[in-house]
């Protein structure tokens, strides 16, 4: 029953996956120990999730995660928690800055994001 009720919270949180343009993380503080909350856009593909940080490694939640790589993720009031993955690599930090591009549009990644050297991959 227990295994019954995770497959359907993956499956709520999927469906709201495709409700929302904006999720909100929250990780561990590196130094308080505190919950942090932050709005954040992402892509969806192949069963991950990718974020990028919109000061890229500057970014107070990105040095967090790195300290501690769970985060907890909301999608339209549903939250799981992953073990999310920082991604370095620049040819596939440009793969993922290329897919944010596609769905927001490069005007409005330009806009916001001021650092485009890291991203971070979280399966579902």
């Amino acid at each position: 029953m227990i295994t019954l009720w995770l497959i359907m919270a993956d499956s709520e949180f999927l469906r709201n996956l495709g409700l929302t343009k904006e999720l909100e993380i929250t990780v561990t503080g590196r130094k308080s120990g505190r919950s942090v909350s932050t709005p954040v856009w992402f892509v969806h593909e192949n069963g991950r999730l990718y974020l990028v940080p919109v000061k890229g490694s500057d970014s107070s939640w990105y040095r967090n995660l790195v300290a501690k790589p769970t985060m907890q993720i909301s999608a339209k009031g549903r939250k799981i928690t992953v073990k999310a993955n920082p991604i370095t690599d620049q040819r596939k930090v440009s793969e993922v800055v290329e897919k944010l591009r596609s769905k927001y549009g490069a005007g409005e990644v330009k806009k916001y994001y001021s650092k485009l050297d890291v991203a971070v991959e979280a399966p579902l």
